[in-house]
This record gives structure tokens, C-alpha cells and sequence, in this order.
């Protein structure tokens, strides 16, 4: 590893630790989707959610109890069915 990317590195953790401790704050700021929350706003069983949005039922059992995130397309779908659910469900056929 060069020396420049491991004070980089070295920075980081410093800079985790400070926020950690309260003394800083993130420089971005993640959120985590309830997914359970937005299946049960569409009142669809966690099987019919899963194949309304094309990921196993095991997939959404670990987002909603919080073991995986979702990612990428997934995520951006699942926020566009926490604005627009009707449209989803339309669009998708739910």
C-alpha cells in the first residue's frame, strides 16, 4: 500500500472515531429504507411484495429485519414505491 493511501486511510478512522465519539459529523448522511414499512403501506404479503419488485422472498425478509440493505435498482425502486405506490402497483401489475 503507498504511504499517501495509508494516511488517507489512517485519516478516516480518525474521523470515524471523532464522530463516534460526538466531537464531528459525517461528511454524508445514509438513511435505511423500512422496507416492512413500505410492504405493509402496500398491504401485499411479503411474497407477492417480493415479486412485485423482482427479488426472492429471502431478499426482502433480510431488508426488512435489517441483516442486507438494498442496493442500486432495488433501492431506487423501493423509493419510488415510498412516493408513488399506487404507481407501482399499477405499473407493475400488484
Amino acid at each position: 500500500m503507498k504511504d499517501e493511501d495509508f494516511q488517507m486511510l489512517v485519516e478516516s478512522i480518525h474521523h470515524m472515531g471523532a464522530i463516534m465519539r460526538g466531537k464531528d459529523v459525517p461528511h454524508r448522511k445514509t438513511t435505511r429504507t423500512n422496507v416492512r414499512e413500505l410492504r405493509e403501506q402496500t398491504k401485499l404479503t411479503q411474497t407477492d411484495f417480493a415479486r412485485m419488485i423482482g427479488v426472492s422472498v429471502r431478499t426482502l425478509q433480510n431488508w426488512e429485519q435489517g441483516r442486507r440493505e438494498p442496493e442500486g435498482p432495488a433501492k431506487a425502486l423501493l423509493r419510488v414505491v415510498e412516493r408513488q405506490p399506487e404507481a407501482v402497483l399499477q405499473a407493475l401489475h400488484a
